[in-house]
């Protein structure tokens, strides 16, 4: 799942590696891509169905743009709720505990990004973000092969459909 506004610049990171990753390999038909966009409350109901979720989105934290951080389902769940609101909420860590109060939810969940430098209005990310999308998705491939999927390189590599980062016609 990818998360993030592909309009405010590295936000777009999310649905950007999913894009540039589909270019590069064949995902088994257990596999399913979405583009979550920022979806808000309806958060929950995109992960009630699955087993397993891998999640790509820009974090928020201390470091230097583009740094990758990685977070397990145990580590998101941890420490007590902050209280903030941005078109984000809830956090994925609050649609887990929500999930996870019915019962319901993905058993395997992991959490792959990178630290933003520019979140404002525009489109392409940072050159530091961008320079992080390689790593980004060589974890996402790691923890693939870890839950069971094989994963197949592409014969002839196609072109990621980043269609927001197309000039205007």
């Amino acid at each position: 799942m990818g998360v993030g506004n592909v309009l405010m610049h590295d936000d777009a990171l999310g649905p950007y590696v999913l894009e540039s990753l589909k270019a590069k390999v064949e995902l088994p038909l257990e596999v399913t891509v979405f583009d979550a966009g920022t979806p808000g409350l309806d958060l929950t109901l995109f992960l009630v169905e699955f087993d397993a979720l891998i999640a790509v989105d820009a974090l928020k934290g201390a470091g230097a743009p583009g740094e990758v951080r990685t977070y397990r389902r145990d580590q998101l769940l941890e420490g007590a709720l902050p209280i903030t609101l941005s078109p984000h909420e809830p956090t994925l860590r609050e649609a887990l505990m929500r999930m996870g109060l019915m019962g319901q939810g993905p058993r395997e969940v992991f959490l792959v990004g990178a630290i933003p430098g520019e979140v404002s209005t525009g489109v392409g990310l940072s050159p530091a973000v961008r320079a992080a999308v390689p790593e980004i998705e060589q974890h996402i491939l790691r923890e693939l092969s870890r839950l069971g999927a094989r994963v197949a390189q592409r014969a002839s590599r196609q072109q990621p459909d980043h269609w927001w980062e197309r000039p205007a016609a």
